[in-house]
């Protein structure tokens, strides 16, 4: 990476608050590259429709909208699907992301939901980071959070979470952890005094 940038991953596990920090950053100036963002306009580019749609059958966009809650549940069942999709988007996403660190200068956010689960696939793509930040809260707080997010049973919940790695293994990975079990505030606080070092 060019000297004038510091790239940093920031990462979390379903339902710890990444969100939340991702936004406060934002709101302080920072340049944050959101994976999940450009997946969602990826799928509206012409090849990657017709990519999808023959992969998934033409009923997965509907008034040319993908039903995402649909594919969701596809890929979560089906781990050879889950592959087909990832061999799709993940060449023009990771694309894009390159193309957006290009044009950027300082300290560089790249918001990736499952940057750990990932590791292979930015490898690949040549994706560095200088430092990784995790987003952490205690799996109870992640499970009872995801529960009442998506109005889901606690089993589903636990089921969801663990098809992630664990956000425990995840702490031992990272190199900055922002606890977010307690209040809005201070995680905040952490945050920017993280920043402030």
């Amino acid at each position: 990476m060019n000297q004038n940038k510091k790239i940093i991953g920031l990462t979390g596990s379903i339902a710890t608050g990444k969100s939340l920090v991702s936004k406060h950053l934002i709101d302080l100036g920072y340049n944050i590259i959101d994976a999940d963002k450009i997946a969602k306009d990826i799928v509206n580019e012409k090849e990657i429709i017709r990519k999808i749609k023959s992969n998934f059958g033409d009923d997965i966009y509907f008034n040319n909208e993908l039903n995402r809650r649909k594919l969701a549940e596809i890929i979560f069942k089906d781990q050879n699907k889950r592959k087909i999709l990832n061999s799709i988007m993940f060449p023009a996403i990771y694309h894009v992301i390159k193309e957006k660190i290009e044009n950027l200068s300082g300290m560089i956010f790249i918001d990736i939901p499952l940057l750990f689960e990932n590791k292979e696939i930015n490898k690949k793509y040549d994706l560095i980071f200088d430092e990784i930040w995790l987003v952490y809260t205690d799996v109870e707080t992640q499970i009872n959070r995801l529960m009442s997010r998506d109005n889901i049973s606690r089993k589903y919940a636990m089921n969801k979470i663990s098809s992630q790695i664990s956000v425990e293994d995840k702490k031992e990975m990272s190199d900055i952890v922002i606890d977010n079990s307690g209040k809005i505030e201070e995680t905040l606080k952490q945050v920017d005094s993280i920043l402030g070092k």
